[in-house]
C-alpha cells in the first residue's frame, strides 16, 4: 500500500458524509424544522427547505458512496479513480453547504464547514 494518506482521508469522507446522510435521513422531520428556524431570515432558500434538502442527501450519499469505493479501488489495485471523484464532489458539497452557512449569516457553521474542506481539497491534490 503506498498511499496510506489518501486512504486515510477518503475514510475519513466517507464516515463524514455517510453519517451525515444517515442523521438527516432518520431524523427528516427534525432537520427540516431546525433547518426552517436557520434559514428563515432568508426568503429564498427557505421556500426550497424540503428539496434543498433531498439535494443535499443526494450529495451526500453519492459523496459518501464514492470515497468508500475509491478506499476499496485504492486497496485492490492502486487505482485512484473513484476516489478522486468522490474528493471532488466531497468539496463541491461543501461548497454548497459553506453557501448555506453564509446565507444564514451562520459564520461559525461556515467556519466549521470549513475545516472539513482542507482534507477533501487534500485528496483532491493527491489523488489527481
Amino acid at each position: 500500500m503506498n498511499n496510506p494518506a489518501s486512504l486515510l482521508i477518503l475514510l475519513f469522507l466517507a464516515v463524514t458524509f455517510i453519517q451525515s446522510a444517515y442523521d438527516k435521513i432518520f431524523d427528516w422531520k427534525g432537520n427540516i424544522e431546525f433547518l426552517k428556524v436557520h434559514f428563515a431570515k432568508t426568503s429564498l432558500v427557505k421556500k426550497y427547505i424540503p428539496q434543498s434538502l433531498v439535494f443535499v442527501v443526494l450529495l451526500e450519499l453519492v459523496t459518501g458512496i464514492l470515497t468508500l469505493v475509491g478506499c476499496a479501488q485504492l486497496l485492490i489495485n492502486g487505482q485512484r479513480t473513484f476516489g478522486f471523484y468522490g474528493a471532488v464532489l466531497a468539496s463541491f458539497t461543501l461548497i454548497l453547504l459553506l453557501f448555506g452557512q453564509r446565507l444564514a449569516k451562520d459564520y461559525d457553521g461556515a467556519r466549521k464547514i470549513a475545516i472539513y474542506f482542507i482534507p477533501s481539497v487534500l485528496a483532491v491534490f493527491w489523488l489527481n
